[in-house]
């Protein structure tokens, strides 16, 4: 990037995050939001978790809480925010008319070669840039929750987004430590949410029809398949369990279709099912706040060390 200045619209959760892996690598970030409040509490819970990660020994980037805190300043003025900032990622609520309203807002301010990068999980590009005078400059950079801990960024463009955009976007990606992934052309859900949402379709469906309970489900994932998906996707899974692929899909190819054929229709994902699902969940951990992000503490725990783990054998896997 040809500046090391970044603007963050957006101090929730993911703009936090944003700051966050952005700061680890020492981009200065303007935050902006519409309420102060909103601001000083986003601070607030940014020093918290620098601190905590700084104290854990999993605090991203070499330079200190501090130093990195030091790099954040906040802006309830969206034209002051983006000022001289070369890339820009919004970070608004999961709804079209309110991030159409800020993109249009930005794009009678911005310049030529700023990127203007939005954090969607599944609007498309098309309803979201299509009539921008900086369409071209527009691109969704997806991260997933949460994103300090999962590195994976989709980049889905525009049909109309520059080339250049989209790489530079997956080297600014690279260069702040994520794992970006482009898609070649926008689908709904993008790549890992039609993944996500076919795991849960089949679960939904297994837990209603009675064949497992909502916590053997779960363990299936996390004690089975999660194990393996956590180092390898599952096309090399294909690969390595047999001779390769061709191998694989002639061994198991007639078996995958007779499974996949006796799938039902997508679940409404209500009723019956969902009581049950929600009373078991509930009793494991209960809805709750408290109990919700005691959980949340120590998935980020189990996501860093992980995350730690996977750094320490990415040579090996490469």
């Amino acid at each position: 990037m040809e500046s090391s200045h970044v603007a963050i619209i957006g101090s929730g959760l993911i703009g936090r995050s944003w700051a966050m892996l952005f700061t680890a690598e020492g981009f200065k970030v303007k935050l902006y939001d519409i309420a102060q409040q909103q601001l000083t509490s986003a601070l607030e819970s940014i020093r918290k978790q620098m601190k905590e990660l700084e104290e854990s020994g999993f605090l991203k980037g070499s330079l200190s809480a501090e130093q990195q805190l030091s790099l954040i300043s906040v802006c309830t003025d969206l034209k002051t925010a983006v000022e001289g900032a070369t890339f820009i990622q919004e970070c608004t609520p999961e709804n079209l008319e309110l991030k159409k309203k800020i993109f249009s807002q930005l794009d009678l301010i911005v310049g030529d070669k700023v990127i203007l990068s939005s954090s969607t999980s599944c609007l498309l590009p098309s309803k979201l840039f299509t009539g921008l005078k900086h369409v071209k400059q527009c691109i969704v950079s997806h991260p997933v929750n949460p994103p300090y801990f999962v590195p994976l960024v989709e980049i889905v463009p525009h049909p109309e987004t520059d080339p250049s955009t989209t790489e530079r976007t997956y080297a600014l990606m690279k260069k702040i430590g994520q794992s970006p992934v482009k898609l070649n052309r926008e689908t709904e859900g993008f790549v890992l949410n039609r993944l996500q949402y076919a795991v849960i379709s089949e679960a939904w469906r297994l837990v209603g029809e009675g064949i497992v309970s909502p916590t053997d489900l779960d363990l299936v994932m996390s004690d089975g398949l999660g194990m393996r998906y956590a180092f390898i996707g599952p096309l090399e899974t294909m690969h390595l369990n047999a001779e390769g692929i061709s191998n694989y899909c002639d061994r198991y190819r007639e078996g995958m279709k007779l499974v996949l054929n006796t799938f039902g229709p997508v679940p409404e994902f209500s009723g019956e099912v969902q009581q049950k699902i929600s009373q078991a969940m509930s009793e494991k951990i209960p809805a709750v706040p408290k109990a919700l992000d005691a959980r949340r503490k120590q998935r980020d725990d189990y996501l860093t060390g992980l995350a730690k783990l996977k750094k320490e054998m990415k040579s090996d896997l490469v």
